[in-house]
């Protein structure tokens, strides 16, 4: 399977863009209590002071998205989109609790997303001209997929050497339980009380898999190492910090292409949980025609005839192409908001540090 990757310069360019950004101040979100990570303004400077503003709370990391934003800029010269970068959990906190005026939220937290969308939090969109999107795609025309991203496995091949690489999460425990003192402290994933993407993924685990708590011990009793995001996992195992880290993104890992050589990355065979990135429409927003033109062009990307060369993630069958069994796709739907019940949240994470933290 082919992907789309990043070439290193490039990478290191936008990041350096991306130094810059945060050394700005911020004086829309000053007064805030959400938490910015990443902010940048593309399109014409001029028009910076004009109506013409498109406001974009994220959590996809601004370099992923960003051939994306300026395509869509290309046809539009008074038009600037104002990207804001936040954690899954700050988007919720920037939209439900400060109220703060975004016209588009961009998630790989589809639970939250849906939440949002439930709770009456955004705003119905009918996607322009013929686009075919997939049904699983859209929820109540509020919410719309635009990537399929694995849950993937990350490995250094430096700290297997001398052994089979896992490939299902019963060989990756068989090998924890063998080598014990091989893994210990070099393993990552998600802080699930942190991170909302960490937490679905966990929630989809335990969906799935009868045994999702065993692993959860083994990692447990292995000084599990705990991250806010898959970039700093990612880019522990390529530093040798880590040997595993489990549940990353893998489009973010592929898109890596500067670390190919010291990581490896593993779909695995059992089950690959499928996220859903999505886009909607905000409530409030001041400018939902340019919102929902930025969902069309999105799902134009993602579902449209042939390939976009802007189209960052990769692509996998769908369900109307027979995909790979061990490929499934977390289901929109009210099925999601279970485990955002505050109930069984508080139940899951109480179980989750016993067995994870092991105090």
């Amino acid at each position: 399977m082919r992907f789309l990757m990043f070439s290193s310069a490039l990478t290191g360019l936008i990041r350096a863009a991306c130094l810059v950004a945060l050394t700005l101040v911020l004086p829309a979100f000053a007064a805030q209590a959400f938490e910015v990570e990443d902010r940048r303004r593309f399109g014409p400077a001029a028009a910076e002071a004009s109506a013409d503003v498109l406001r974009v709370l994220s959590t996809t990391d601004t370099d992923l998205l960003a051939p994306l934003v300026e395509s869509f800029l290309r046809t539009r010269p008074t038009v600037v989109v104002d990207y804001v970068t936040v954690s899954s959990s700050e988007l919720m906190r920037a939209v439900v609790e400060d109220g703060a005026g975004f016209d588009l939220a961009v998630s790989s937290a589809l639970d939250l997303q849906t939440k949002l969308a439930n709770d009456g939090y955004t705003r119905a969109h009918s996607p322009a001209g013929r686009l075919r999107i997939p049904d699983w795609a859209v929820w109540r025309d509020h919410v719309f997929a635009f990537s399929q991203e694995p849950a993937s496995i990350v490995l250094s091949p430096a700290a297997f050497e001398g052994l089979e690489m896992p490939r299902s999460r019963q060989a990756l425990m068989s090998l924890l339980r063998r080598y014990p003192n091989r893994f210990r402290g070099r393993i990552g994933t998600y802080d699930v009380e942190k991170s909302g993407l960490g937490y679905l993924f966990a929630t989809q685990d335990l969906r799935t898999s009868e045994s999702f708590w065993r692993m959860m011990e083994i990692f447990g009793s292995l000084d599990l190492r705990l991250y806010c995001c898959s970039g700093e996992m990612i880019e522990a195992v390529a530093r040798g910090e880590l040997a595993i880290a489990y549940n990353v993104l893998g489009s973010y890992a592929r898109a890596r292409d500067d670390l190919a050589e010291r990581i490896e990355i593993v779909d695995p065979q059992d089950y690959t949980n499928m996220m859903l990135r999505t886009a909607v429409v905000l409530r409030g927003a001041e400018r939902p025609d340019l919102a929902g033109a930025f969902i069309d062009h999105l799902l134009r990307a993602a579902w449209g005839n042939g390939r976009d060369p802007d189209y960052p993630f990769p692509r996998y069958a769908t369900a109307e192409t027979n995909p790979t069994a061990a490929l499934r796709p977390i289901q929109m739907g009210p099925g999601l908001l279970v485990f955002l019940d505050r109930l069984k949240r508080a139940r899951f994470l109480e179980e989750w540090r016993s067995t994870v933290l092991q105090k």
